[in-house]
């Protein structure tokens, strides 16, 4: 097996927006000299962006075994990420049992999401995609490799918090959101991608476990609503709209996909529920910095809500 220095990491979804967790993570890993390879869904500018960055760039599908086993090809740690999809288990189980034939990584680390932290082989409250995400666990753990999984809460970067929030907070300094008392910890995509990048560095002491990441605390959207007029430097409030009302009057707004819509109105039901009451200082434990604030998120991302 390759050093820890020389091993070559492969990282999925790679081809993401700026600011996705997979981009993110190879452009960390080749700032610190790493050997990378980048799985991209599709050959264009954001490909060209990742071989710009030193990193060899294959274009396959994470479903189709032949162009998994050409992209797993010498690599010795892989990061395994896929966009919210109805073939998310097909391609978990497509990449187990690949990695298992070409027997070379000493570690995955696949990300999920917290939810799957509270769910159960008869769970029925949760979204399409996060039964995936749980069925897709079990398929890694059942593969017998050496698997770390990472389980952040709802991101920062959510439309939950970016496109919804800064349509509201535009036209009338507000946030409207079905989320009711309940609190949440969202945690910054960039934040993810610093843990599983440090994983990737130095995976032995990770191996076998469940890393749930979550910002540095858990509050309501009032007390949210109040960070996001710190860092915008004007007044900003929450108001608590009806799910049905938003579910059909709003989110349709962000122009999801199907399979997409229904897991973010999942999740806006889950938060008023109470479900995303979790915190954890697992990014600082990690990384050695903590994770961001939803203040010190929006005031790096401020374009977003001009």
């Amino acid at each position: 097996m390759d050093s820890a220095e020389d091993a070559l990491i492969l990282v999925t979804g790679a081809g993401g927006d700026v600011g996705g967790v997979g981009r993110t993570i190879v452009e960390s890993l080749r700032a610190r000299n790493r050997p990378v390879r980048a799985l991209a869904h599709h050959d264009d500018e954001r490909a060209d962006y990742l071989r710009a960055l030193g990193a060899d760039v294959v274009v396959g599908d994470l479903t189709n075994p032949a162009d998994v086993a050409r992209a797993l090809n010498g690599a010795g740690r892989m990061f395994f990420s896929m966009s919210v999809s109805p073939s998310y288990l097909e391609a978990a189980a497509t990449v187990a049992s690949v990695a298992r034939w070409t027997g070379t990584l000493d570690a995955l680390v696949a990300i999920s999401q917290m939810t799957v932290s509270q769910m159960s082989v008869v769970s029925t409250e949760e979204s399409h995609q996060q039964r995936l995400h749980w069925l897709s666990e079990q398929v890694l753990n059942w593969s017998e490799l050496p698997v770390v999984h990472v389980r952040p809460t709802t991101f920062m970067d959510n439309p939950l918090f970016t496109t919804l929030a800064a349509r509201s907070i535009a036209d009338d300094g507000t946030i409207r959101l079905p989320f009711g008392t309940g609190r949440t910890s969202p945690v910054a995509a960039e934040d993810v991608a610093r843990v599983v990048t440090a994983i990737l560095e130095d995976p032995r002491p990770h191996i076998g476990r469940v890393h749930e990441l979550t910002g540095p605390r858990s509050q309501d959207m009032t007390e949210i609503a109040e960070e996001y007029a710190r860092a915008l430097g004007r007044p900003v409030t929450y108001v608590d709209v009806p799910l049905e009302d938003w579910v059909t009057g709003v989110l349709p707004q962000a122009g999801l996909p199907p399979h997409v819509e229904d897991h973010i109105a999942t999740m806006a039901r889950l938060h008023r529920q109470n479900r995303y009451d979790r915190s954890t200082r697992t990014v600082e434990l990690i990384t050695g910095r903590p994770a961001q604030t939803v203040e010190q998120f929006v005031t790096r991302h401020a374009d977003l809500f001009s």
